[in-house]
């Protein structure tokens, strides 16, 4: 069986190679068909053009192919471990290269419509213009009310930095929750499910939330900017309520965000790219366009611009326990959200040289509101001194599996960011983030897998209070 999946592996890559090398003949004779300035020529290049951007997609999904298929072949080995630590960090690292292409892309955008001149010394077919300086040099912009007489043969589209922002995205949920589920997805202490269960609703929330949000843009409601915010707001406040009552923290937090960069793809994908294709055919053709179209499909992009903070957000999320490991979870994102999509908000209106007093200092609140929230409450007293072979004896039995220099654990092949507990000198080092993983917001042991009983907590943060002494 094992020779079967290598065999196939090779013959994958083989066809990606093929696909790769008639990608780079596409492109030539793409160039060399523009250049014919002829019906055909445009038809011969648009053909090719389709198809290459088909295969430009068919080549990551291939690339997901072969890692799922490496993940199978490896799945009861000891490599497992070692393979999913290189595919998250490889992944990783990709998805946050080509998401900071895509959402500074929306940001600039964003920032050239709300700083555009609109009123002097404009031609007629103009909407506005912009001089910039940059890196040393003079940039002007401008754009048209529609189209230009001509379209330029080099159009460029800013499409592919979404659509593999969000693949990348959905593979490394599969690599880091979906892939390890069961420690990392479900939480039997939030809601005892099976990871396959688990999974499901997972990917059906993502395809429920497009659905809609897409109807809601789709009605009325969507020229109404305050009424439309509130309500989605509302929305997004319901699924984040519904992930912290079936996964853990971390992973409800992760699913909110992985609802997020959905919206804002799909809005690329099915709204923006087919509302730019329409806008291009229709100056070509010189025929008619319905100025909806352009309005409608600018809208969406301002809706991934105020994305874009809440969003962030969650991409880091994982690294501080005090937003995910709070009773409330949900509360708290949906707090950040709001916050930070205000301020988002009043960037927005300095640009347009539009005055606000009340956003920032209401966004301000916000987030202060949610530090408060999540301050921990008062300890209680500790009466007896803490021995370290006591702490030494729980650490032991509930960290140790994987953060050790050679953890047990079948999820780590490395202790998780470096943190090992095997001498009492690397638990003293440690004692303030044991403090906050363990007592204060109990994000830690995982989902608490090994059990840490609440007695256990205490004894830790009473020996951490009382200076975290060593001595046997």
């Amino acid at each position: 069986m094992n020779l079967i999946l290598i065999a196939f592996i090779v013959f994958i890559l083989f066809v990606i190679v093929v696909l790769r090398r008639t990608n780079d003949s596409m492109a030539d004779y793409y160039e060399t068909a523009k250049a014919t300035e002829t019906a055909e020529g445009e038809h011969i290049a648009h053909t090719v053009g389709e198809a290459k951007t088909l295969s430009s997609f068919v080549i990551p999904l291939l690339v997901a192919v072969v890692l799922l298929v490496v993940y199978f072949l490896v799945k009861d080995s000891i490599y497992l471990g070692h393979m999913k630590e290189w595919m998250n960090l490889a992944i990783r690292w990709f998805h946050i290269t080509i998401g900071i292409a895509w959402i500074g892309a929306s940001f600039y955008f964003v920032f050239l419509e709300n700083s555009l001149n609109r009123t002097k010394n404009l031609r007629d077919e103009l909407a506005g213009n912009l001089w910039a300086v940059h890196g040393g040099g003079f940039y002007y912009v401008e754009k048209y009310k529609i189209a230009p007489k001509v379209i330029p043969k080099d159009l460029h589209w800013f499409k592919y930095e979404a659509y593999f922002t969000w693949l990348s995205g959905i593979v490394l949920l599969f690599v880091v929750y979906y892939f390890n589920a069961e420690s990392m997805l479900v939480d039997p202490n939030v809601m005892d499910i099976s990871p396959y269960f688990a999974t499901f609703l997972g990917v059906a929330s993502l395809a429920a939330g497009w659905l809609i949000y897409d109807y809601m843009s789709k009605t009325p409601l969507i020229k109404n900017n305050l009424w439309f915010a509130i309500i989605g707001f509302t929305i997004l406040t319901i699924f984040a309520w519904y992930y912290a009552h079936i996964f853990s923290g971390r992973a409800a937090y992760i699913h909110f965000g992985a609802l997020i960069g959905t919206l804002m793809a799909g809005n690329v994908f099915f709204v923006i790219i087919p509302a730019q294709k329409a806008l291009v055919k229709a100056a070509k053709e010189g025929s008619y366009l319905d100025p909806w179209l352009g309005k409608h499909a600018g809208l969406r992009s301002l809706h991934n611009n105020y994305f874009t903070l809440p969003i962030l957000f969650v991409m880091i999320s994982n690294h501080f326990p005090s937003t995910f490991g709070h009773e409330q979870p949900w509360a708290i994102l949906a707090g950040i959200s709001l916050g930070s999509a205000g301020i988002k908000h009043y960037l927005n209106l300095q640009e347009k040289g539009e005055k606000s007093v009340w956003v920032m200092p209401i966004s301000v609140m916000i987030l202060l509101g949610v530090v408060f929230a999540t301050a921990p409450a008062k300890p209680g007293e500790c009466n007896d001194n803490v021995s370290f072979t006591e702490v030494y004896s729980i650490i032991n039995e509930r960290c140790v599996t994987c953060h050790s220099s050679k953890p047990t654990h079948p999820t780590w092949t490395a202790p998780p960011n470096g943190v090992k507990y095997d001498t009492p000198e690397e638990i003293q080092k440690m004692s303030e983030k044991i403090m906050q993983r363990v007592v204060i917001t109990q994000t830690m042991p995982q989902n608490n897998e090994t059990g840490m009983q609440p007695e256990e907590r205490d004894l830790i943060r009473c020996w951490i209070e009382q200076g975290s002494n060593i001595d046997f």
